[in-house]
């Protein structure tokens, strides 16, 4: 078989013709995305500037900022290939993520799930950034609300990344939401001790503690009539309530609690258990209906006590627990 050169330059010929007739083309499509993809820059630049002035949905400003600079990005990209290629129609690419897109959603459910939940945390704002929080068992503060996922630092310094489904659908505790917080604390006092005058003392050295506040004021409430102890719970507010506010307040409220009381001889018993011994001495030992197991009856109601050795020789059989 022969190879004609001539046909086969005529054919190269064609496709620079093609090309240099396109090129005016591919250059305008080139100018056009560059034109959209700087105005995406400066969307996202203009949202957060927005944000951080007002102060407020600051990271709603970034999320959206990147969306707009997405979106604009993509529609200068159809735009480009429109110009660049006249054949091309965008209704042929919508028709065909249309067909693709059941596919696509069973595929990345978890991820659109998370995206969506992520968008309306932001719009609704539970928490922020800053923001100290709770949920499934991780305590931290907020450091990134992304469209995915949400992360936290805890207190003992590790990155916990939650995903934003878990946080949309499950309850979340946020510790700073208000500046004001209340803590407590159950502190027992003897049953020989003054509640009043114990009272007066708490109060009196929960004021003196620079972290409690003094409106809302503190209170000694009395909780339970426990076994050892009449129990009295101290609640007292703090203000800022973070977590190291809590820790600090804590440990100097119930420091100069404890000092106070043991100062003012105020008992704080610990729990105590009573044994009480029984020797199965008595007449009335193994008749249910009589016998007592306790403390022994008053004088007058005492019984008498057992004649073993004379049970033993009417050879009666009874069953003595604990005796030989």
């Amino acid at each position: 078989m022969d190879f004609d050169f001539s046909r086969a330059l005529a054919s190269l010929r064609g496709m620079a013709a093609g090309f240099f007739t396109l090129l005016p083309y591919l250059i305008v499509a080139l100018i056009v995305y560059a034109l959209f993809h700087l105005a995406g820059r400066y969307a996202h630049r203009a949202l957060l500037y927005l944000s951080e002035r007002r102060r407020q949905h600051r990271n709603l400003g970034r999320v959206l900022g990147r969306l707009a600079q997405g979106g604009l990005m993509l529609v200068g990209l159809l735009v480009a290939l429109v110009i660049a290629v006249p054949s091309f129609k965008p209704g042929q690419l919508v028709q065909l993520l249309g067909i693709s897109g059941v596919a696509i959603g069973f595929a990345f459910r978890d991820i659109l799930q998370n995206f969506l939940a992520g968008i309306l945390i932001l719009l609704t704002e539970p928490f922020r950034i800053g923001d100290q929080i709770a949920v499934s068992g991780y305590e931290g503060t907020v450091e990134e609300i992304e469209t995915r996922a949400t992360s936290i630092r805890t207190y003992d310094g590790r990155r916990v990344v939650i995903p934003n489904a878990t946080l949309f659908s499950q309850s979340v505790t946020v510790d700073t939401a208000y500046s004001h917080r209340r803590l407590q604390y159950d502190v027992g006092i003897g049953y020989g001790d003054d509640v009043d005058r114990a009272r007066a003392i708490v109060l009196e050295a929960m004021r003196g503690v620079e972290e409690v506040m003094d409106e809302p004021a503190p209170e000694v409430l009395v909780v339970d009539l426990a076994g050892s102890s009449v129990n009295l719970r101290i609640r007292w507010w703090i203000e800022p309530p973070r977590r190291a506010d809590v820790v600090a307040s804590r440990d100097r409220v119930l420091q100069a609690v404890k000092e106070a009381l043991q100062g003012a001889g105020i008992d704080l018993p610990y729990p105590t258990t009573q044994v009480l011994f029984h020797d199965q001495t008595e007449e009335t030992d193994g008749d249910r209906a009589r016998q007592r197991e306790g403390w022994p009856a008053g004088p007058d109601g005492h019984p008498a006590p057992r004649d073993l050795v004379g049970a033993l020789r009417a050879g009666r059989g009874e069953r003595r627990e604990g005796w030989p």
